[in-house]
């Protein structure tokens, strides 16, 4: 077998705390911050336990699903110590795991249990640092010593309680664990070493926090699409501050990477502002969903590097804005330039991942005739000359025509009464004032509205398109509206590509 041994500081006191009463924890840590390491730690084994001032847990069986020793090895190494751990050992045993972590030996380094053991203080052993003085004054001061005193004599003088685990740290008998169960629920809290006056610095106290919780999800085989972080007020804080605040997040797909939920935490705490110091940090998870793993090949696969794009979507969306950050969604309508609808980017991802996979649009019937890649706004009215629309010469029906009819449902909206004395918006190709103000200014992503479209207060249309093509403007797609004084007019509205 091979343990891991995580080892936490005591706790300071509080400097308002009764220092007669007795502490939270036998071993002076703090409990909250040992039951969340053990989470951390479920990640890697389900043998997990605590054990004095440490966390153990049995990494033997997972050695392969994380790349072998030397890379899990330097991934503990690397994480924990953001969880408070404050010395790490490996060794074929629990208790020898954590008297090697107490002084600051990582592992065996190639060489025997008992050889390593044995010149390691007396005090490093739970046991026997209660009688680390008598021993001392004997002449006993390392486990080796120990060993090599009469058993006997030692189990009379000091107890059975010190044979029993130096026998258990040298591996000569078996060792007993209560294993930690995974909770159903995520919720953890932290109090800060200090006060926090800035939101953007309490992303040092949720970083632990966000830790715990992708461990939590790892061991879940789950994802979440969303955090909620709460802080608490200092006490010397004002009346109208509050007792705290809280700050949530939500991600397009469930996920568990660690990163990236710190990134979309910075660029939100960036735009935060405290009302008063915050001493206490807490987290929930949101939208807690199993995930769905990716197989490996045994063929060599391609390594992708960097983020995918709907992570790097919303953390600029985070940054920007979400009304910044648009993309084009499918309309049910039947006029051309509204059959696409802009939205922002992770809405339109969040919506697509909500329930058990994926949302799958609903099948379309083919349309009449193809439809443009490129539409122009506004239409082009086209010349009319011989009965026939001109664009960079004589065009030629192809197919058609598909008559296109509605739109009375879609209704413009209100217009301020300076708008309406001064006529913006009421010329074919001056529609900005009648576009929609909720779209970002710095693309059009809301066809232009006519004047005739602007005097009867809805975006009603009746055309006939025909698919048309010439030498010089290739295929083109045309439409013959109706006009008020009786007769027709043809327009241009998009290209082929």
């Amino acid at each position: 077998m091979l343990w891991v041994a995580l080892i936490l500081p005591p706790r300071p006191p509080a400097p308002s705390a009764d220092p007669a009463a007795p502490p939270d924890h036998p071993w002076g840590i703090c409990p909250e911050a040992q039951a969340g390491l053990a989470v951390w730690c479920l990640q890697f084994t389900p043998r997990v336990a605590l054990m004095e001032d440490a966390v153990v847990m049995e990494v033997e069986a997972s050695l392969r699903l994380f790349r072998g020793r030397g890379a899990l090895q330097a991934r503990i190494a690397d994480e924990a110590p953001d969880l408070g751990a404050v010395g790490i050992g490996w060794a074929p045993t629990a208790t020898a795991a954590l008297v090697l972590a107490r002084c600051g030996v990582p592992d065996l380094g190639g060489r025997l249990l008992q050889a390593v053991l044995d010149p390691l203080p007396l005090q490093a052993l739970s046991a026997g640092a209660e009688h680390a003085e008598p021993l001392s004054r004997a002449g006993i001061n390392t486990l080796g010593q120990l060993r090599a005193l009469p058993r006997g004599g030692i189990s009379r003088r000091f107890g059975a309680a010190l044979l029993a685990m130096l026998d258990q740290a040298y591996g000569l008998r078996p060792e007993a664990h209560r294993w930690e169960v995974l909770p159903e629920d995520f919720h953890a809290r932290i109090e800060l070493p200090g006060r926090v006056d800035h939101a953007p610095a309490l992303l040092l106290g949720a970083r632990p926090l966000l830790m715990r919780l992708c461990g939590w999800l790892a061991a879940r085989h789950a994802g979440a699409t969303g955090v909620t972080l709460h802080w608490v007020h200092d006490s010397m804080r004002a009346k109208d501050a509050g007792d705290g605040g809280s700050l949530t997040i939500r991600t397009a797909e469930p996920i568990r990477a660690l990163e990236h939920f710190c990134r979309l935490m910075a660029e939100h705490l960036a735009k935060t502002k405290l009302l008063a110091p915050v001493g206490e940090l807490r987290l929930e998870a949101i939208g807690v969903q199993a995930l769905t793993e990716d197989s490996a090949s045994l063929l060599p696969d391609t390594v992708r590097t960097g983020e995918t794009l709907y992570l790097t979507l919303e953390r600029i969306a985070a940054r920007l804005g979400p009304e910044r950050v648009m993309q084009p969604a499918p309309g049910d309508d039947h006029r051309l330039e509204w059959m696409t609808r802009w939205q922002p980017a992770t809405d339109g991802q969040r919506a697509g991942a909500s329930g058990t996979g994926r949302r799958r649009l609903a099948a379309r019937p083919a349309p009449s005739m193809p439809e443009p890649g490129f539409l122009l706004e506004p239409p082009l009215r086209l010349a009319l000359r011989e009965h026939r629309p001109h664009y960079q010469g004589a065009l030629t029906l192809l197919v058609g025509p598909d008559r296109v009819e509605g739109g009375w449902w879609d209704r413009l909206p209100a217009r301020a009464p300076a708008d309406a004395a001064t006529g913006t918006g009421t010329g074919a190709g001056t529609g900005a004032g009648a576009r929609d103000q909720t779209a970002p200014s710095f693309t059009a992503l809301v066809p232009q509205d006519d004047a005739a479209m602007v005097a009867v207060g809805h975006r009603n249309v009746v055309r006939d398109y025909w698919i048309a093509v010439n030498d010089n403007a290739g295929v083109v797609a045309i439409f013959r509206q109706p006009l008020d004084d009786g007769g027709s007019a043809w327009f241009l509205h998009g290209v082929y590509a």
